[in-house]
């Protein structure tokens, strides 16, 4: 059964991000996906570059359609490594830096999210307090 986040409790997430990148300074696109990676909410904020919709979007597939958060694929994927080329797959949706997380309830996933706009540190850094803020929510 595909599980999904209700748009008020994205739009909740999306929102905890977004203060964390006007914190940093950087404006991002973050998205929140079902946990089949499909969209349940975007955002761009004013500046954040327009490439970011896509790889936003594609950074929450990921970590919808592999279970995992999208940092975790860097070095697997290295040349030589047992999942090299997978960046290249799925018709280019796979990302495999920086800034996709599961979002988990009762050890399900339920929904992701994925953010860009920024160095990969920083889209790591606003997509994880959209991830705090989304298990307060469960709390």
């Amino acid at each position: 059964m595909v599980q999904s986040i209700a748009l008020e409790t994205a739009t909740d997430v999306i929102e905890a991000a977004e203060r964390k990148a006007e914190e940093i300074d950087n404006p991002m696109v973050v998205t929140v996906a079902n946990s089949e990676g499909n969209l349940v909410a975007q955002h761009r904020m004013d500046g954040a570059w327009l490439a970011s919709v896509s790889i936003s979007r594609n950074k929450a597939y990921t970590a919808a359609a592999l279970e995992t958060p999208t940092h975790e694929l860097a070095e697997p994927s290295e040349p030589g490594n047992s999942l090299y080329g997978l960046q290249s797959t799925d018709e280019g949706r796979i990302v495999i830096f920086g800034g996709g997380y599961p979002l988990e309830r009762d050890g399900e996933i339920v929904g992701t999210i994925g953010v860009s706009g920024g160095a990969v540190s920083q889209d790591r850094e606003v997509a994880e307090a959209g991830v705090e803020r989304w298990e307060e929510l469960q709390a």
